[in-house]
């Protein structure tokens, strides 16, 4: 009895181990721990998105123009947001690259019960969303993705927020251009 338990509880272990075990060194266990490791390191770039009312203004203005009510709706519902992206400059760089940053994140996706809401093809770009929602309601999400023309890079876009699930799908369409935009 006690070898049938010991079993299915050490396979538990080591599959929850393999779904961490990606990047450099001890992998993060959240996305804020993912953000404190990496955080000015070479070839990162944190932006973090304030909620100020100027910014707002003039992406609620600009959503307007691009989006729609959907997009307007989902800028307006953000109350923070931060960027990290990669891009690598140096050797060191492109073995951390190697290394799998992307795994590393997917990881802390999958074991903090986030819900993956799209394959990025599907909305039109190469970022992969996740949501912790309740229904409908999206508190927060998180997109992980690459930057442009930039081989090896990676982007982890953490946002929260009140949202619905086709204001988060809105906002998804314009990641690629906001962290190229904000990412410079």
């Amino acid at each position: 009895m006690i070898l049938k338990l010991r079993f299915p509880a050490l396979f538990l272990f080591l599959l929850l181990v393999s779904c961490r075990a990606g990047g450099p060194g001890t992998p993060a266990r959240t996305v804020g721990s993912f953000f404190s490791k990496y955080e000015g390191r070479p070839g990162f770039k944190t932006t973090e998105w304030s909620a100020g009312l100027l910014q707002r203004l003039a992406l609620v203005k600009a959503a307007k123009l691009l989006g729609g009510s959907e997009l307007t709706d989902a800028i307006t519902s953000i109350r923070a947001a931060k960027v990290i992206s990669f891009a690598p400059t140096t050797g060191g760089a492109r073995e951390l690259a190697s290394q799998g940053l992307r795994q590393e994140a997917t990881g802390i996706l999958q074991g903090n019960k986030y819900e993956p809401i799209s394959a990025g093809s599907a909305l039109g770009n190469d970022y992969q969303v996740s949501v912790r929602a309740s229904g409908d309601k999206v508190s927060e999400f998180a997109a992980i993705g690459q930057l442009p023309d930039v081989a090896d890079s990676f982007v982890l876009v953490a946002v929260d927020g009140n949202f619905t699930r086709s204001q988060v799908q809105a906002f998804a369409k314009y990641l690629p251009q906001i962290v190229q935009a904000t990412s410079k």
